[in-house]
């Protein structure tokens, strides 16, 4: 009872916020239980801690090799927090509720539109509901397709099957980790392997609500019913595709005289592609991205900051924050008030919003910059590429991640934890209940610029 009380003074930022603390707690406990590790094998504290909070942020970086160190039933805990820090705490706790037939209140519901980055209270049950069931449908075909596939390459079917349930989970939720001992590399040739991974990386970071959307579009469009697809849907597909689109083009241009150089052309639009792809959220990857030069590395650190979109299961500012910057950028100086865009105006609430995370982000990931260049031995493009791949949850690494010391750890962890709470969570974490403002002061202009 005193719990809850506490609860219900605290702002749904902060509630959120716990219940990944929470998570994360959780999780250190059951990687560090005897079952979960190899014979012989010990995983220290901080250790643990970095491989949870890597875990619920769903990021991928790892201190300890994964293969070495986890046992079988080790790889389904690991798959288990995959789940929660993918598919979201209060998705996972909606479920619950529902299945206990628990009311789910006004603070549940602010709850939810709080994890989920919602800005509306209709429909999030719905929602939820709805992204439940498609995660895991799109899960347990990618599984089966990828098992059944993976046969060829085992000895048993249940090694392939147990490869094909991590890798379809890993790759939908973004999360980047894998069993193989190597993320892809040993399918860098092997196009289809790839193709199923990058249709699970985009499903699990396009968007929850595009997801939807796309299904009520297909059931409408069966009927001969119109359908309208909602800005939100339009502005972060067609920013989404873009990003993947010049990440792509940007390798292939960057690395045609270097990484590139005397392969083949399919074997070049897939090394590009792929890794343009894995920077929306997966860390997954094809080839040691430490090949590439420092250039495309530059290109890989943006395109990690930008991340996924909202509702999703990556970090990052968002595709949608991104997008809207750009377009403010491009009619302030077109010296327009407005900012049109799919013959819809973007509400100024959103804009001031869209700059302040782009702020706060740059703020942040220079701090954690800053910190880590004090401690660590690495070169700059070394640690803003580490500092990128954990806002971002991304996971990507130039191979520094097992060498940080201990306070770089702690760095990473944070900026982790950030990526996958939100900025704008955590912002309202640390401005806490919004006061009422019950005076104005006279304006007054100064120079800017």
């Amino acid at each position: 009872m005193k719990t809850r009380q506490i609860l219900n003074k605290l702002s749904p930022a902060r509630i959120i916020v716990l219940y990944y603390f929470l998570a994360v707690t959780i999780s250190t406990i059951l990687f560090r239980l005897p079952i979960a590790l190899q014979d012989g094998v010990e995983l220290s504290l901080i250790d643990a801690i970095f491989l949870a909070v890597s875990a619920v942020s769903v990021t991928g970086l790892s201190v300890v090799n994964i293969t070495e160190t986890f046992s079988v039933p080790g790889y389904f805990i690991l798959m288990f927090v995959l789940q929660f820090g993918g598919i979201g705490i209060m998705t996972l706790g909606t479920f619950l509720w529902l299945i206990f037939r628990k009311k789910i209140g006004f603070k549940e519901r602010q709850l939810i539109m709080t994890d989920q980055n919602q800005v509306s209270f209709s429909g999030l049950v719905y929602l939820l509901k709805q992204v439940l069931i498609l995660f895991i449908t799109v899960e347990a075909i990618g599984s089966i397709i990828l098992g059944f596939y993976l046969m060829r390459n085992y000895h048993t079917i249940s090694e392939a099957l147990l490869q094909g349930l991590f890798m379809s989970i890993s790759a939908t939720t973004n999360a980047g980790f894998d069993i193989v001992g190597s993320s892809l590399v040993p399918y860098a040739h092997d196009y289809f392997i790839q193709l199923v991974n990058i249709t699970l990386i985009i499903f699990g970071s396009i968007g929850y609500p595009v997801l939807i959307e796309l299904k009520h579009f297909l059931m409408q469009r069966s009927k001969n019913q119109v359908f309208h697809f909602s800005l939100y849907t339009k502005l972060t597909t067609v920013t989404f595709f873009l990003l993947i689109i010049l990440g792509t083009i940007a390798i292939l241009a960057l690395e045609y005289y270097h990484f590139l150089a005397g392969k083949s052309w399919h074997e070049s639009f897939f090394y590009a592609l792929f890794q343009s792809v894995t920077t929306r959220n997966a860390g997954l990857a094809t080839m040691d991205v430490s090949e590439f030069t420092n250039a495309t590395l530059f290109i890989l650190c943006a395109l990690m900051f930008i991340g996924a979109s909202p509702s999703s299961v990556g970090g990052g500012i968002r595709t949608t924050t991104f997008a809207i910057a750009i377009l403010f950028l491009f009619h302030y100086a077109r010296g327009n008030q407005n900012i049109k865009v799919f013959k819809r105006e973007i509400h100024e609430d959103d804009i001031k919003k869209s700059l302040v995370v782009m702020m706060i982000a740059l703020i942040v990931c220079a701090t954690g910059i800053f910190l880590l260049s004090i401690s660590e031995p690495f070169s700059i493009m070394e640690i803003v590429f580490e500092v990128c791949s954990a806002f971002g949850t991304t996971g990507l690494s130039l191979g520094i991640t097992a060498d940080l010391s201990m306070f770089g750890k702690i760095v990473i962890i944070v900026l982790m934890f950030i990526g996958r709470v939100g900025i704008l969570s955590f912002i309202f974490m640390l401005g806490g209940t919004k006061e009422p403002d019950h005076y104005r002061y006279p304006k007054e202009k100064v120079i800017i610029g």
